[in-house]
């Protein structure tokens, strides 16, 4: 389902997702109440024990399991193997009964051939993504924004020199990336990326051409806002009345790899959890150092 271009029926959405809102299957409740530390970390960690599982309906949303729906959640990733991830960070929202966490990751698509933003939702008052494909409706925790579609790369894209100076590599000719209808300017000089920790393969790429994923990681550390979602974009899963009490676009982060990493038992979600529940921004004080660049990753090998 991920990174997939799936054919979506808007007439039969709209109807799905109105049913939803009227049987209140979008997890505000009917019921308002405080919510807790102990809330947000246990539904972060059932959300990570289930990673690289395929949920059921009543994984996700409460009411009857149907076979023709399937559900999944995802977590932040910052070393997918189909990802190279460029840049990452957390959105924090939250009033005295609703609270929602929005992981926000950017990076080249490898299997999708495009460049994306990833937003994954948690919270007692999120919608789902809800999309439909050969009869069977999926919802998801997670939607797309698209940064450099698959036509912009293959505009762009290396045509001349070896097999593999023409795969994912762009021309050193063109002028400009069109980044969600911005144009901007290629930088081409290799020693400016090299200044932000960009490396080129020399035995690959003896022409220090610059790759599909080069270009979004070097936007990250030179022109962060042209890959960062807005507003507006995040809030089309969660209420737009929900105040934003924080992003963080430094913090410690823990491979999900590692099935002893809960969230429960990590600084960065422990001091997350304790800002939502007492809406104090100021509670944010990590003694982990931030690691969340994506040079202290390896991602996008696959």
């Amino acid at each position: 389902m991920k990174n997939s271009r799936m054919q979506i029926k808007t007439g039969l959405i709209c109807i799905i997702a109105l049913g939803l809102i009227l049987s209140g299957y979008s997890r505000c409740g009917t019921k308002k109440r405080r919510f807790t530390e102990h809330d947000i970390l246990s539904q972060l960690d059932s959300s990570f024990n289930n990673i690289h599982r395929e949920y059921t309906y009543d994984d996700f949303i409460k009411g009857e399991t149907k076979p023709s729906t399937i559900t999944y959640s995802f977590f932040l990733d910052l070393e997918h193997g189909y990802c190279l991830t460029a840049s990452s960070r957390i959105h924090l929202y939250a009033d005295s009964t609703r609270w929602a966490i929005v992981f926000e990751k950017s990076g080249y698509q490898n299997r999708g051939s495009d460049a994306e933003i990833e937003l994954d939702y948690f919270g007692n008052c999120t919608r789902p993504k809800i999309e439909q494909y050969g009869g069977i409706t999926y919802f998801s925790n997670s939607k797309d924004v698209e940064l450099i579609s698959g036509e912009e790369y293959e505009r762009i894209r290396n045509r001349v020199g070896t097999d593999m100076e023409t795969f994912e590599y762009i021309s050193p000719d063109a002028e400009y990336v069109m980044v969600r209808g911005r144009k901007i300017r290629i930088e081409h000089d290799s020693t400016k990326y090299l200044k932000d920790g960009i490396r080129f393969d020399g035995k690959e790429n003896p022409r220090h051409l610059v790759g599909f994923g080069d270009i979004v990681r070097y936007l990250n550390d030179t022109d962060p806002t042209s890959i960062s979602a807005t507003e507006k974009e995040i809030k089309e899963l969660i209420p737009a009345d929900l105040p934003k009490l924080m992003t963080l676009d430094k913090f410690h982060f823990e491979s999900i790899y590692n099935k002893h990493n809960l969230p429960s038992k990590n600084e960065t979600y422990r001091l997350i959890a304790k800002i939502l529940a007492k809406r104090d921004t100021s509670l944010w004080k990590p003694k982990q150092k931030p690691n969340n660049h994506w040079s202290n990753w390896e991602s996008g090998n696959l």
